[in-house]
């Protein structure tokens, strides 16, 4: 919780002033842009991947995504990759604009116009043909260890944090086409993934449509979806479903309280946002649930990320042991993982670290700094939005835990 002694109140204050006037640079680059950038993982959108040997070579393919996303100068256009829209940088805008918006004062409209037009792209990115609504990515991607995915093919992890934004939307907004659409979702979860089910019932979701990979946090989101969708219907299909994929997660916990990005092959790393993701949404599950028997998963897991993800002078680790490449989403990540733990102080002291390191002067963010160069190229779906929804999340948690004693008296929220 948030101390109230004097000197930490005025930290706080200066936070807030900070946070106003980077979401503010945030936001005119983003709406200047109209919400379309480049990706990490874009490289397959170069019409040269249409040649017939290029689309074919599996290895060729990874090698090209793993160059371009490391390369600190950007070919794009060379390439002839162009900037476009995805359905997760609209879900992060949403998600900041909605917090932003609850801090208004009563009757203002400041950011209805922005809520609108995320939710009507996040409507129009859909992808057809599913038991529900669900979203993908908007490039083809090689991933290591799976077979090739096409553009929009659906996947759990966009889905989940596409209908987490959503849900907030109606938690903070109360607009309920946001929640049916939520509801939908799970029907893509229930019916179109399949499950790597253990003896004792647990199981965990694949990554997209006939994929068995064991992802921690992605099916960590799926369990998120649906305890939000059944604290709003009392599903009970839903409820067991949530249960079963935490208790698949709790059960890979380390003993130390780490969790390995995955099971059953060779990612056993363990790094920041992947580990906040899971915090984040056991954190969603037992809100929305009530069920508390993950409290000493989650207070295990919180005692390692606390120690290993944030370093003495606030900056933001990618990995657990070592502290470069710092990365734009491990910041956003961090900050909003200490937010749903209320170490409220520390986001604020990782908010401006991040903001003095890693945003540019047009208020957009470096894609990753390292031990000795920095790659200065915006993402929008990695660096820009995640920090808009990050930073706003923050400035939500501070207004909304010491609004009466941040503000003057007869002043409204927000003010």
């Amino acid at each position: 919780m948030i101390s109230t002694d004097p000197s930490s109140l005025e930290q706080l204050r200066t936070a807030r002033a900070e946070l106003r006037v980077a979401l503010e640079r945030i936001d005119r680059h983003a709406r200047h842009s109209d919400f379309h950038g480049y990706d990490p993982y874009d490289a397959l959108m170069s019409p040269l991947f249409h040649l017939p040997l290029l689309r074919s070579s599996h290895y060729t393919r990874l090698a090209a995504q793993q160059i371009l996303k490391r390369l600190p100068v950007n070919p794009r256009r060379l390439l002839g990759i162009v900037p476009h829209l995805s359905a997760v940088t609209c879900a992060r805008m949403l998600e900041g604009y909605v917090h932003l918006s609850a801090l208004q004062p009563p009757g203002s409209d400041h950011f209805g116009e922005a809520i609108d037009r995320c939710l009507r792209r996040i409507a129009g990115l859909r992808s057809p043909g599913y038991s529900g609504d669900c979203w993908g990515y908007e490039f083809d991607w090689e991933p290591r260890h799976a077979t090739s995915i096409r553009a929009g093919v659906p996947n759990v992890v966009a889905t989940g944090i596409v209908t987490n934004a959503l849900f907030e939307t109606y938690r903070l907004a109360g607009v309920e086409a946001a929640l049916a659409s939520c509801a939908s979702a799970s029907e893509f979860l229930l019916r179109d993934l399949e499950r790597t089910t253990l003896s004792n019932g647990s199981f965990c979701w694949g990554y997209f449509p006939g994929d068995r990979q064991l992802v921690l946090n992605a099916t960590m989101k799926g369990a998120r979806l649906c305890a939000q969708v059944f604290s709003s219907n009392g599903d009970t299909e839903l409820a067991q479903a949530a249960e079963a994929t935490a208790r698949f997660v709790a059960a890979h916990q380390r003993p130390d309280g780490a969790w390995p990005y995955s099971v059953g092959d060779s990612r056993s790393w363990v790094d920041n946002f992947h580990t906040g993701y899971v915090l984040d949404c056991l954190d969603v599950y037992q809100r929305c649930t009530g069920d508390e028997s993950f409290r000493g998963v989650m207070a295990r897991g919180w005692r390692y990320y606390r120690a290993n993800f944030v370093t003495d002078d606030f900056a933001p680790k990618y990995f657990d042991q070592r502290l470069h490449p710092i990365d734009a989403t491990a910041c956003a990540q961090t900050i909003t993982t200490l937010c749903t733990f209320q170490d409220v102080r520390t986001a604020a002291r990782v908010a401006s670290w991040t903001l003095a390191n890693m945003q540019a002067t047009d208020g957009a963010f470096f894609y990753q700094r390292g031990a000795i160069l920095t790659n200065r190229i915006p993402y929008m779906r990695w660096s820009i939005a995640p920090m808009f929804c990050a930073l706003s999340r923050l400035l939500y948690a501070i207004e909304s835990e010491t609004g009466r004693a941040l503000r003057p008296a007869g002043c409204p929220t927000g003010g």
